[in-house]
């Protein structure tokens, strides 16, 4: 088993973890442009989502496709769930069987590809969860002056 997967470098650097961000590399600072293939319901998620991500600094142009999948899974399942209101759940075919409706396994898909996506670009109530703003923790005990043992860690004159 490989583990844990790693968080992100900038999600690693917010929640106060991990490498001090010397060794991260910082991708172009830009919101991600839309691609112009997604539907209008995830052109909207993009557009909801974006500005958002790249505020708290967990989404680059790098992160465009990935980005792009979640949303045009999201715009999927909100038309397979559009239509299984209007639709029953469950079909019964020519032949006497009865079937759950192909939109029921279109949502579930499409939910299934948002989870994974979720968790890859921070976007899920757990990943959410694990990050916090950086506490202030005052000056590193090397940068304090005139600490009490300061007196007895001197060196002694000759």
């Amino acid at each position: 088993m490989r583990g844990r997967k790693p968080k992100p470098a900038n999600l690693t650097l917010i929640s106060g973890s991990g490498h001090n961000g010397s060794r991260l590399r910082r991708p172009a600072n830009s919101i991600p442009t839309c691609p112009a293939h997604l539907n209008p319901t995830a052109k909207a998620e993009w557009k909801r989502l974006a500005g958002e991500m790249h505020r708290l600094g967990i989404v680059s142009q790098l992160d465009r496709a990935a980005l792009a999948a979640y949303c045009q899974a999201y715009g999927r399942w909100t038309e397979a769930e559009k239509k299984l209101k209007e639709t029953p759940a469950l079909i019964k075919l020519p032949s006497g069987y009865i079937q759950p409706s192909p939109w029921l396994g279109i949502a579930n898909k499409q939910l299934e590809l948002m989870h994974k996506f979720m968790g890859e670009l921070g976007l899920s109530p757990v990943s959410r969860s694990r990050v916090s703003k950086l506490p202030h923790l005052g000056p590193k005990p090397w940068e304090v002056r005139d600490r009490p043992a300061d007196k007895y860690l001197r060196p002694r004159p000759l």
